[in-house]
Parts: structure tokens; C-alpha cells; sequence
């Protein structure tokens, strides 16, 4: 497998993250969530990964949800939430086959087993 990392590419975070992953010649594809949104499946996919942490609970996209969906932000209606705006994942989003994890720490990503590894 290989590193993919998904986001958006003029997210702050993003910035850092290709920074570094540049800066340590670790290869990677880069997918934009603007020009790819992910698939209901492929949300599910991380979801089972990375759990509840695949949401940023303190950006803008999530602070505009209705309160009533806020409140049992979870199953379908979690997935197809996201679906509608990927902003709501949290970025970096760094894949590698079953590895995987979010957030820009790349102390944390070289303690996932087999994410920076080709």
C-alpha cells in the first residue's frame, strides 16, 4: 500500500502536513476533498478506522449543523452529513491501507503501525 493523504489543500493543517511528509521525502497522493468528495462507503471505512476523532467537532462546518442532528451525530445520518460536506473531517485525514489516523502529529503518525511505510 501507499500513504494517501485526503483534505483540502489550502487548509492550514494541510500546509503543515505536506511540509513535513515533503521534508521527510515520505511519498504520498494527495486527494482533495473540494475535487473528490468521498463516498458514503469510504466515509464508513474511516469511521470504523478512527472512530468519532474523523469529525472536527470544533470547526465551522460542524458548529452550522442543526442542534437536533448535533445531538445524535451518529449511524447514517453522521455518514451522510458527511457525505454532504466533507469539510466536517478533521485534517489531515492520512491513509495506508487498514493505518490510518487524523490531525497533523507526526509524532503520532510514526507510532501508527504501517502508515508511513510503503
Amino acid at each position: 500500500m501507499s500513504l494517501t493523504v485526503y483534505g483540502i489543500k489550502n487548509c492550514d493543517s494541510m500546509k503543515k502536513a505536506f511540509q513535513w511528509l515533503d521534508a521527510e521525502a515520505i511519498p504520498y497522493t494527495f486527494v482533495d476533498f473540494k475535487t473528490s468528495p468521498p463516498t458514503a462507503d469510504l466515509i464508513s471505512t474511516w469511521l470504523e478506522g478512527v472512530g468519532d476523532r474523523l469529525v472536527n467537532t470544533r470547526g465551522p462546518s460542524y458548529r452550522q449543523l442543526p442542534d437536533a442532528l448535533k445531538a445524535d451525530f451518529s449511524g447514517q445520518a453522521r455518514i451522510d452529513a458527511i457525505v454532504a460536506k466533507p469539510t466536517l473531517i478533521k485534517r489531515p485525514l492520512l491513509v495506508n491501507g487498514q493505518s490510518m489516523t487524523v490531525g497533523f502529529d507526526p509524532t503520532h503518525w510514526a507510532e501508527v503501525p504501517g502508515l508511513l511505510t510503503a
